[in-house]
């Protein structure tokens, strides 16, 4: 563990199962945060403020400060400023990616917007839906949070944010531009924000697809967790290896 400067946890799936904690990791966090590591927490999930997230950490037992939260949400409004400075936004989310883009200082909008860009919204309408495909269709950006079309929650996997892009491409006939895992980006504006280098940093996460390459497209070592969304003998048909495999996060130390 003490290789790492920058140990960077996949949230859903690893970390926590939507409203129950994996024990294991909260264990695991514990012990890395007494030893003087004070992991990073990244979640596909544009759905929460990082306020919202520390306090559901907290309710496990896990203390953090907000700059060692990156959501896809906060990604989407850096990466959105950075690649379409001044552009206004028809948002289709909830209050993580609004307060993500409010805070880049985006204008969002609901009619004629220069992008559009689309999280998990749970409260999804066929008006949503319509708009954002009107807008696309009338020449706007298509940027999405993430690509994930199912997340683990308590219950088992549910539909997440992928599944309803897919749709709105299919409807539009224009491919999202992707954001969070398994882009880099994230883990690219850690890196950025607090100058380490890509020796110091490994991604550990449950779902191969998103958090383990997320971690290979960036050029960091990775950790595929079990009891997640990708089991472990579905991992090791992959021919892009993880760095490490654990049943659970109580094997690393």
């Amino acid at each position: 563990m003490q290789h790492y400067k920058a140990i960077c946890l996949d949230l859903d799936g690893t970390v926590y199962r939507g409203t129950e904690p994996i024990p294991e990791a909260v264990s695991f966090i514990a012990s890395a945060q007494q030893r003087g590591i004070n992991p990073f927490f990244i979640t596909n999930n544009s759905s929460m403020t990082r306020s919202q997230l520390q306090e559901k950490l907290a309710a496990f037992g896990i203390k953090t400060e907000g700059n060692r939260i990156m959501t896809s949400a906060i990604a989407v409004a850096k990466y959105c400023k950075e690649n379409y400075s001044g552009a206004s936004v028809l948002m289709v989310g909830e209050k993580g990616l609004e307060d993500a883009l409010v805070s880049e200082g985006i204008e969002l909008v609901v009619d004629n917007p220069d992008v559009v860009i689309m999280g998990i919204d749970r409260d999804i309408t066929y008006a949503k839906l319509s708009a954002a495909c009107l807008a696309i269709r009338a020449g706007a950006h298509f940027i999405a949070t993430n690509a994930d079309k199912a997340f683990p929650n308590e219950k088992g996997l549910v539909p997440g944010n992928g599944s309803f892009v897919k749709l709105v491409e299919a409807a539009t006939g224009k491919t999202a531009i992707f954001v969070g895992k398994p882009e880099s980006h994230m883990l690219g504006f850690i890196q950025q924000e607090n100058g380490y280098c890509k020796e110091e940093m490994i991604m550990v996460g449950d779902n191969y697809d998103t958090d383990i390459q997320a971690g290979i497209r960036f050029g960091i070592d990775t950790l595929h967790v079990a009891g997640g969304v990708t089991s472990k003998e579905e991992v090791l048909l992959k021919e892009q290896q993880p760095t490490y495999h654990f049943q659970t996060l109580a094997e690393w130390n």
